[in-house]
């Protein structure tokens, strides 16, 4: 059988992400293939698409016409959350499916938005969670819901990156933008993994944030911690913090055994698992790889096939409900339940 025509993508946004990750994946994809970026500035989006090979380029005052392409099938967004409802909504409106970076958009309503205008113009949307693809990530995954570990006790999920005035990018400390500080950009890491690891969504949810540098976080937190209870009975102890050197890791207890990952989130190290369950010792090292290569080529076969995503734009949504409740609870003091019904709401 002849092999089915890749998928043509436009990347709408093209800063460090793009250039370094999300670009380069395209030439070892199988399934999809790049036909368009688009900046703001018009310079830039010509040096990238040539660089990158893509065949054509746009501004973003210019993005009717990208949709227009009748190569393009679907739009990768790379921007800033605060920017990802107005493109994802102008995408699906135009018959165009959409992946879009993580965090789903600054906020709970501008997420709902999203899903709904995908729903509503019948075009696919997928939430770019790369763990969901990810070796090392897939084997822990593996010893959880092969019941190896036992019955999962407690998570601890934590990742941390200095941010430094100057040399960090601005957007981060901006709310509108980022929808929040760290919590945002690298806890979301921490809450969408463990409900993956665990196929369970938190019920209730206390937090806490703290700031050293009171100049740079004036809008946003520098860190934050937070306890997750979910209907099972499991704890997952969570944080996130722009007050730390980088660093990840996702420690899981059960009844039988524990697992520890490390790194566990940043994509450019080699990853390291040590567990032990009962008597015996696992530890495996997981080299470095494409993390955005597989995360194309799922979407582009969900494409090829008219199929779901496991990571879809629900879970994108979720996950933002579980944020601003974590949010909630930090400005409040006390624990709250999480109110999903937004989600519920919303058209998949």
């Amino acid at each position: 059988m002849r092999a089915q025509k890749k998928v043509g993508f436009a990347v709408v946004g093209l800063g460090a992400i793009a250039r370094g990750a999300v670009l380069p994946a395209f030439a070892r994809s199988k399934k999809a293939k790049l036909v368009a970026v688009v900046s703001r500035d018009k310079n830039e989006a010509a040096t990238v698409a040539r660089k990158f090979r893509a065949p054509s380029y746009y501004t973003a005052a210019d993005f009717s016409k990208c949709l227009a392409n009748p190569e393009i099938s679907a739009i990768y967004i790379a921007t800033p959350p605060g920017a990802h409802a107005s493109y994802a909504v102008q995408a699906a409106s135009a018959g165009k499916h959409v992946l879009s970076e993580k965090p789903l958009a600054a906020n709970v309503e501008q997420a709902a938005q999203i899903v709904d205008a995908c729903a509503r113009n019948g075009v696919l949307l997928m939430t770019a969670y790369r763990k969901y693809f990810e070796p090392s990530c897939l084997y822990l995954k593996r010893l959880i819901q092969n019941g190896d570990l036992g019955r999962i006790d407690v998570i601890h999920a934590a990742f941390s990156e200095l941010y430094t005035p100057g040399r960090s990018l601005a957007w981060l400390v901006d709310p509108t933008l980022a929808g929040g500080g760290p919590l945002m950009d690298l806890g979301v890491y921490c809450v969408n993994t463990t409900r993956w690891l665990v196929n369970e969504d938190p019920a209730e949810v206390s937090a806490q944030t703290w700031t050293r540098d009171t100049a740079t976080f004036r809008d946003v937190e520098q860190s934050i911690s937070f306890r997750l209870q979910f209907p099972s009975g499991l704890i997952l102890q969570g944080s996130s913090s722009y007050g730390a050197a980088l660093s990840s890791v996702v420690f899981v207890q059960g009844t039988k055994g524990w697992a520890s990952l490390a790194p566990a989130f940043d994509f450019s190290e080699e990853r390291r698992l040590v567990a032990k369950i009962g008597k015996r010792w696992i530890e495996r090292k997981f080299p470095v790889q494409d993390e955005f290569g597989p995360e194309l080529d799922a979407f582009a076969a969900a494409i090829q096939k008219n199929v779901p995503v496991e990571c879809d734009g629900v879970q994108g949504l979720r996950d933002m409900i579980v944020l601003e409740a974590i949010y909630n609870a930090a400005r409040n003091g006390r624990n709250l339940v999480i109110d999903y019904s937004a989600a519920k709401r919303a058209r998949n």
